[in-house]
């Protein structure tokens, strides 16, 4: 399947309160139908009358986590893209919240794969792939160890959530 096959025509809210960012994924998601909200009331009115096959949230500076709720409650999925919230409590807090991914502002440029497989997967089956990609990545930048904190967490995630390449073509 072909990235934009499964992209064109899609509806993404993009929430950030960086213009520089939103402008940067409408880019580069241009075969979808973008709308962008540059602080939390603009994007809870686009989320209280539009339906969206997903959302791209940040973090700090626009409430992501109360924006996360109004989206897991309406059904939609939601991919959460931080920088300044990089951290393990972050990352699990997400997950936790309804999050169907966590991508690092440093890799906004697989942005579209990431949102692709969110896309994909929806209610079908467990969302780890995304995991799967930026473990190296989160293991890095966090250290030896990260997972410790929060280790039964952890260990349901890998049993629930972690998916394998023949399950991902099979769901695919």
């Amino acid at each position: 399947m072909d990235m934009e096959d499964n992209l064109a025509g899609k509806r993404v809210l993009i929430v950030d309160d960086e213009p520089d960012i939103i402008d940067t994924l409408a880019e580069m998601l241009g075969m979808c139908l973008i709308d962008s909200a540059p602080d939390f009331e603009t994007a809870q009115k686009f989320l209280a009358k539009n339906r969206y096959d997903a959302a791209i949230l940040d973090i700090m500076g626009v409430r992501g986590y109360d924006l996360l709720e109004i989206a897991s409650h309406r059904g939609i999925p939601a991919l959460m893209l931080t920088a300044h919230a990089l951290s393990p409590d972050n990352l699990v807090k997400s997950i936790k919240g309804g999050a169907q991914a966590y991508v690092p502002k440093d890799k906004i440029a697989d942005i579209a794969s990431y949102l692709r497989e969110v896309l994909a997967i929806g209610d079908k089956g467990p969302k780890g792939r995304w995991f799967e990609k930026l473990e190296p990545f989160f293991d890095k930048k966090f250290g030896i160890g990260w997972k410790e904190k929060h280790k039964d967490f952890w260990n349901e995630y890998e049993k629930n959530y972690r998916v394998e390449k023949d399950e991902l073509s099979k769901i695919m």
